[in-house]
């Protein structure tokens, strides 16, 4: 059977759900292998990747049982689903793209203020810094409860603003990027769930309207 026929059309679909249900279970396995690690012990980050993780597992199945049956209520509900997370997706890659050093300082300073004593002694410990930019009293009096290892080899130590702002920006750029072409692959899935909802399976009976 030439590509684009019936047969062609399911396989893709079905491939490609594959893939988002491994991605899924890959953000699933990450986040529980950093969590028994110790690397983050926050349950609002750990529990943000899973339930991404989750949430594109779910879509994943949902489509892939959908493919294999030809079944049109959840093809349906498969496209509307993932073209809202294109959309949704495009506008933060490009916002990721998009943003510059000034508002980078101003996102990482408002985030710094509303994490708990935890989370920003474990980011201190971890990035080896203390304070965030030293500019206000209370940065001074959060550098002076710093209890990352650099204090007890140096009187001063980086700022954590710092080195946040040196990582940043190749972060959002990779992220960024990774978000804008995993949103290309759901546009594709939009598509072949479409093309393959209006067509017929040439296994059925052909005056019937699947």
């Amino acid at each position: 059977m030439v590509c684009g026929g019936f047969a062609c059309s399911k396989n893709a679909l079905c491939a490609l759900n594959v893939v988002y249900m491994l991605v899924g279970l890959l953000l699933i396995g990450v986040a529980a292998w950093a969590k028994g690690l110790g690397l983050v012990s926050s349950i609002h980050i750990i529990g943000g990747v899973i339930a991404v993780g989750v949430f594109l597992l779910l879509i994943a199945v949902a489509g892939l049982v959908g493919a294999v049956n030809h079944h049109q209520v959840l093809l349906f509900f498969y496209m509307i689903i993932l073209g809202l997370v294109f959309i949704f997706q495009f506008g933060i890659s490009c916002s990721c793209l998009a943003i510059n050093l000034s508002k980078q300082t101003d996102v990482i300073n408002a985030s710094w203020w509303v994490m708990s004593n935890k989370t920003r002694d474990e980011l201190e410990r971890s990035f080896d810094c203390c304070g965030l930019f030293n500019l206000t009293t209370l940065d001074q009096q959060d550098y002076a409860f710093c209890t990352a290892v650099c204090k007890s080899r140096s009187p001063t130590c980086q700022m954590c603003g710092e080195k946040f702002l040196k990582h940043s920006d190749e972060a959002l750029k990779i992220l960024g990027g990774v978000g804008l072409f995993f949103s290309f692959t759901e546009i594709l899935g939009v598509w072949l769930a479409m093309r393959f909802r209006n067509q017929k399976d040439p296994r059925a009976n052909p005056s019937a309207f699947l």
